[in-house]
């Protein structure tokens, strides 16, 4: 069938993360007619939303218009909205304000953050996954010392200069460092009537130590590294409740503190639950080798609201490299079975269908200035030049070449000055509207 000829096929992409996007661009051809849905008008690169949320980045140096993105590839239209529904039978999926139809589905709506059962918690102790997330934390750090420099009760102070970090994955041991480079150095000469340098920032682990997926002796740096920094290390400590004002733990302590932040746990989004086939951990869709749905040949699932494991029995983490070649992967599944679909023939069977193989490109954490470690296959790297492996590499996966230049120039400002451009302060009627709510509810 010449090209002129062939029908359009309708592709809807669910979501505008790592995987979302590539399945997107690799779908160049006119045939496609592909719809990208997303509730946010943007792309986040979240590996970087903890420097947005300690100040070192602003919002917009993360993030880049999908629309923008997509201008110059005409087959692609986005729409932002919120999915409701999939209904895969009938081949729809349903919006807040509307339903569209498709030929092919990718679902790659990602993680959402998890309480393990306590979703109370949330309102104390947000997580860190979204610009609205790290902009609220930041908001909520810095007015917590803005309100510890008049606070005349010692006690009163010491509480809002206490931050606490659970979970010692990559989110909570980036977070922690950074906090603590923050008012150890950057705030360090902002104030006349405390010592910021004084915060004490709590990291809280379950497990027996941080990074626990990191090979050898690179837990164990990462740990000694917080330390020297002066993060407050606690392995082996479970949170058993979370208040406006406390930190309850398992062995009995309680940690006041002003803030606190969740690293501790993620899940599959919601939407996971409705659509009826199997399920793993965290509510995450089990999918085909070829990233298919069971039962439901024409739609996928991508990233990290997935539970993968490729074609040589390598379990796919949710990092940023996986969803990408997921996205590939799927374009090219779809590809494929249009090409069989060209010549006459029924769609493919599952032995003829492209598996999934996943190249581990390994994984990276940073602890603070000039340390970080990173592990690929045999290679182990800690300190400074894992710092700047972490760098490059950061640099490279952000979309756009502005995005690119701006967070280069800003680490060198930031590296050189010890000092952080992002420390506007904003959201303050919306900061006033929940705390009211907050008080109003601790007092019926």
């Amino acid at each position: 069938m010449s090209d002129s000829n062939r029908p359009k096929r309708r592709v809807i992409v669910l979501g505008a993360g790592f995987g979302g996007l590539e399945v997107c661009k690799n779908l160049k051809d006119p045939r496609y007619e592909v719809t990208l849905v997303d509730r946010q008008n943007h792309h986040l690169f979240q590996p970087l939303l903890y420097q947005v949320a300690t100040c070192g980045l602003s919002a917009p140096e993360i993030a880049q218009p999908v629309r923008e993105i997509f201008a110059k590839q005409k087959n692609v239209r986005t729409v932002m909205d919120e999915v409701r529904g999939i209904d895969a039978e009938k081949k729809q999926v349903k919006l807040r304000l509307h339903t569209l139809e498709y030929d092919y589905l990718v679902i790659a709506l990602g993680a959402v953050t998890s309480y393990f059962g306590n979703d109370q918690w949330a309102k104390f102790a947000p997580g860190l996954k979204s610009l609205d997330d790290a902009t609220r934390i930041r908001r909520e750090l810095l007015l917590a010392f803005e309100r510890a420099e008049t606070e005349e009760n010692e006690a009163e102070r010491e509480r809002l200069m206490t931050i606490v970090v659970v979970g010692g994955g990559p989110t909570g041991v980036e977070m922690a460092g950074a906090i603590v480079e923050l008012a150890r150095h950057v705030l360090a000469e902002n104030f006349r009537d405390i010592d910021p340098a004084k915060a004490k920032v709590i990291l809280v682990e379950a497990a027996p130590e941080v990074l626990g997926m990191f090979p050898g002796d690179l837990p164990n740096y990462t740990r000694e590294k917080l330390t020297e920094m002066g993060v407050d290390v606690r392995t082996s400590t479970m949170v058993e409740d979370i208040t406006a004002t406390t930190v309850k733990l398992k062995d009995g302590e309680e940690i006041h503190a002003a803030n606190v932040i969740w690293g501790a746990g993620v899940q599959a989004n919601p939407l996971a639950k409705s659509l009826g086939t199997p399920q793993s951990r965290g509510g995450r869709l089990e999918v085909k080798p070829d990233l298919s749905l069971p039962g439901y040949p024409s739609v996928f699932a991508i990233g990290d609201i997935v539970d993968c494991t490729d074609a040589n029995g390598v379990s796919v983490p949710g990092v940023s490299p996986g969803a990408i070649q997921m996205g590939q992967h799927v374009a090219k599944v779809i590809e494929t079975a249009e090409h069989h679909l060209d010549r006459g023939e029924a769609d493919m069977a599952d032995h003829l269908r492209p598996k999934f193989v996943y190249w581990d490109k390994g994984m990276m954490a940073t602890i603070g200035r000039s340390a970080a470690v990173a592990s690929a296959g045999k290679l182990r790297m800690k300190g400074f030049i894992a710092w700047l492996a972490w760098l490059f590499v950061h640099i490279i996966f952000l979309v756009g070449f502005r995005n690119r230049a701006v967070v280069l120039f800003q680490w060198l400002y930031s590296y050189t000055n010890y000092k952080r451009g992002a420390r506007i302060v904003t959201g303050m009627d919306e900061r006033t509207a929940k705390r009211e709510n907050l008080d109003t509810e601790e007092s019926s």
